[in-house]
This record gives structure tokens, C-alpha cells and sequence, in this order.
């Protein structure tokens, strides 16, 4: 079995959570949180950081760390352990766009509309626990 290690981040402003929409490994389009794959030497926060900054062209920084997320999958037939550490963040300001070849959309959205997007239940997990902290309305 497959062990991959990715980080990312929980984006709030003003009572609302940014998504991305990108490509499951099906094809299909889904909307989820900004992550991925740490680099060799990359600490979890420092991968959140880069991977938000990617994903969405924003510079970030973290208020705190947020949740540990593990799953299993299969990909081409493998099965794969993930650990996923995840970051409650916040914009500084935008330093580019997001990548145009992952991320086919971003939206800012309260909590219904998060709840009523998100598909993966790691994700409703983490909005429900960013409701809990009062960062979403």
C-alpha cells in the first residue's frame, strides 16, 4: 500500500470559506479546499502555504492548525493511505491567479452554500468544524 502525505488550507474572510473547483481522478469536477503533495524537505505548513498560493493566487497566512484528515483510496487499481494536515488561513493579498490547468473555478461561500458544494466528507467535516470556531456565517 501506497502512503502519500499532502497539507492545505481553510481560507476564511468575512464569515465565508473559499473552494476550488478541480478534477477528481475520475474527470469529473469537484469542489474542495486548496491542497497537496509536500516537497521533498517542506514542512506540512509550508506546503499549505504554496499549495493555496497556487491553487487560488493568494498569499495567506495561517491562524492556526486546523485538523488531520486520513483516508484511504484507490488509484489505477493501488490502494493509498493519505494524511492530509490541514491549516485555518486567512488572505494578505493576492499575488497571482489560480493555476489554469488544476483550478476550474473559486468561489467565497458561507456556510449553506460550502455545505450544499462540498462532496468529500473530509471536507463537510472541516466546515462544520470551522462553524464551530464561529469563522463562517
Amino acid at each position: 500500500m501506497k502512503h502519500e502525505y499532502s497539507a492545505g488550507g481553510v481560507t476564511t474572510k468575512g464569515g465565508k470559506v473559499l473552494v476550488i473547483r478541480m478534477k477528481k481522478l475520475s474527470g469529473e469536477l469537484v469542489w474542495t479546499f486548496p491542497k497537496g503533495h509536500l516537497d521533498p524537505g517542506e514542512t506540512p505548513r509550508a506546503a499549505a502555504l504554496r499549495e493555496v498560493r497556487e491553487e487560488t493566487g493568494l498569499e495567506c497566512r495561517v491562524k492556526a492548525p486546523l485538523a488531520l484528515a486520513r483516508y484511504s483510496f484507490t488509484r489505477k487499481g493501488r490502494p493509498v493511505k493519505k494524511r492530509v494536515r490541514w491549516y485555518w488561513m486567512e488572505p494578505v493579498r493576492k499575488v497571482g491567479r489560480p493555476d489554469e490547468d488544476e483550478i476550474f473555478g473559486l468561489r467565497w461561500l458561507g456556510y449553506g452554500g460550502a455545505k450544499k458544494l462540498l462532496e468529500y466528507p473530509a471536507d463537510l467535516r472541516l466546515i462544520e468544524k470551522m462553524r464551530a470556531l464561529g469563522a463562517l456565517s
